[in-house]
């Protein structure tokens, strides 16, 4: 469960300025986008960042087995126009000897959502520990 808190917290301010919880060859592919390294995953989350704006978070875990984690997630975000998204997806995750996090796999699917149907409202950064999580969301 730390590890999934871990990540979770990889969206806000602090860890957006550095990458210290992946391997410097990590790899990542995120939809159909192919990240490799630390340098590469510092410069997309920042594009992300940019893009989706607003952004709140919910992972639950799914699934774990000696050095892999997998998670199911949904987040709210708003691009620049101030349309509104929930972002649903699942990540793999596959850590190295010493923690931290060589593989990543993201597939997502975006649905357009209105203002009045989001379902995360707490104050931008990391998610309260007594908000309702995907399942208790009925997500």
């Amino acid at each position: 469960m730390q590890k999934v808190r871990a990540a979770k917290m990889a969206g806000t301010a602090a860890m957006r300025k550095k990458s210290p919880a992946y391997t410097v060859d990590s790899e990542w592919r995120n939809r159909s986008e192919f990240v490799h390294g630390r340098g590469q995953i510092v410069e997309f989350l920042q594009r992300k960042w940019r893009k989706e704006q607003q952004y709140r978070l919910i992972k639950e875990l799914w699934a774990w087995q000696e050095n892999r984690i997998a998670v199911r997630f949904a987040y709210e975000w708003c691009d620049d126009s101030g349309n509104w998204f929930r972002s649903y997806g699942n990540e793999n995750w596959e850590f190295d000897k010493h923690g931290l996090m060589q593989t990543r796999y993201a597939c997502i699917n975006d649905l357009p959502i209105s203002e009045s149907e989001r379902l995360f409202h707490w104050p931008q950064g990391r998610r309260p520990d007594d908000h309702p999580g995907l399942s208790d969301l009925g997500l």
